[in-house]
């Protein structure tokens, strides 16, 4: 790439975060490069279950049709499973849409990003960004890295976006500070099972642990198990499949049936756990959305969709700059609107990753996290919906 490439913003990770708000940015006339270090269609580590504001923004932007058509499951109902009695919620429309889906990334995000390229963006599979460019002024003016042939890459924008992950070079770079840090961490095991009879989300909780049933593409399940990163260092780390086995004899004994009858999957993926945090969200030339700048405990099964509403709200933002709002009070109402809607259930998710609940404790959290999701969806449904 040379040196005098610019661009109106670069946006580094093509993942669900980095892809939508490439999209949302490109559908408003920018000129968005995206920089990956994957190759395009790579999986990561999910347990991808969208919440009812995350399918509608998708069909908002209409990505959703292609997400339905790929045989992703419709889910319906969401049952939840307590020590000795169950619970089924009804999915009602609402906002658009009357079901949840939950597709792998290598679907989600290759959808988003082929969209973002279909708005005008412009996408860099196999990338590496190694650090920030600033001009005289100390402003971030762009990024610099190197592609897989060693290749210098060089390119400058009005605003750089990271959406680079927990482990984000762009906030490192940048100094976001981290301005919120949970006090407890959980840690989850999942794999893909076939032939396992479920129908919508499962959720099981126990004290001490907790499992859910996700329904994904290709008549897989994927089945999590979590429990605490404490427990989970002394009872699993050794060995995690029979970890995993066990917790799940555990928390969804009433389930042994089903998983007996279904073929257990040949490879696990396990996350020891780390806290929630949001970070600052914005500084000159730069803004994280994503994982980068807010990170839930992955019992939340909310990450994806605070993804997709973290890019619908920083290109809102950017759409205000556009039309003669100064960065600064733009960037500003980004992160306020942000760290209103993250809040609620940031506290809610902090104390269930604790693990240190009972059965009506728990209940109680779930509650609260459901009338926070719902306040959600209505936050962001008055937002226009190329934006």
């Amino acid at each position: 790439m040379p040196t005098s490439d610019r661009y109106d913003v670069v946006v580094v990770g093509a993942r669900c975060a980095g892809a939508s708000t490439a999209l949302l940015l490109a559908r408003r006339g920018l000129r968005v490069l995206v920089l990956e270090r994957a190759r395009r269609g790579a999986d990561t580590l999910s347990t991808h279950a969208l919440m009812r504001g995350g399918a509608a923004q998708l069909r908002r932007w209409g990505v959703l049709e292609r997400i339905a058509a790929a045989g992703t499951p419709p889910v319906r109902q969401v049952r939840f499973h307590y020590p000795g009695e169950s619970a089924t919620v009804s999915i009602r429309p609402a906002a658009g849409v009357d079901a949840l889906y939950a597709p792998r990334r290598t679907l989600l995000d290759t959808a988003l990003a082929d969209a973002a390229v279909a708005a005008g963006a412009e996408i860099r599979y196999g990338v590496t960004v190694t650090d920030l460019v600033y001009d005289s002024e100390g402003r971030v003016s762009g990024v610099r890295g190197r592609d897989r042939s060693g290749a210098a890459v060089h390119a400058e924008a009005w605003l750089t976006v990271g959406a680079d992950g927990v482990r984000s070079l762009v906030a490192r770079r940048a100094g976001a500070r981290t301005e919120r840090i949970g006090a407890h961490r959980g840690a989850v095991v999942y794999g893909y099972w076939s032939g396992l009879d479920a129908t919508g989300y499962e959720w099981f909780y126990r004290p001490g642990g907790a499992a859910g049933f996700i329904p994904t593409n290709d008549g897989e399940v994927c089945v999590f198990a979590g429990t605490s990163s404490e427990r989970f260092a002394r009872e699993v780390a050794g060995d995690v499949r029979a970890g995993y086995h066990r917790l799940l004899a555990e928390v969804a004994g009433g389930a042994r049936g089903r998983l007996g009858a279904a073929q257990p999957p040949r490879r696990l993926r396990a996350f020891p756990g780390r806290p929630g945090f949001l970070r600052r969200a914005w500084g000159p030339g730069w803004a994280l959305v994503g994982d980068a700048g807010y990170f839930l405990d992955p019992l939340s099964t909310h990450g994806m969709t605070d993804a997709l509403r973290d890019a619908q709200l920083l290109a809102e933002a950017v759409g205000a700059v556009l039309c003669g709002t100064p960065e600064a009070a733009a960037l500003s109402q980004f992160q306020a609107r942000r760290d209103r809607l993250s809040g609620p259930t940031f506290a809610v998710v902090d104390q269930l990753a604790g693990y240190q609940w009972d059965t009506p404790a728990v209940r109680r959290l779930l509650f609260a996290l459901s009338s926070a999701m719902t306040d959600e969806v209505e936050a962001l449904s008055p937002i226009r919906s190329d934006t």
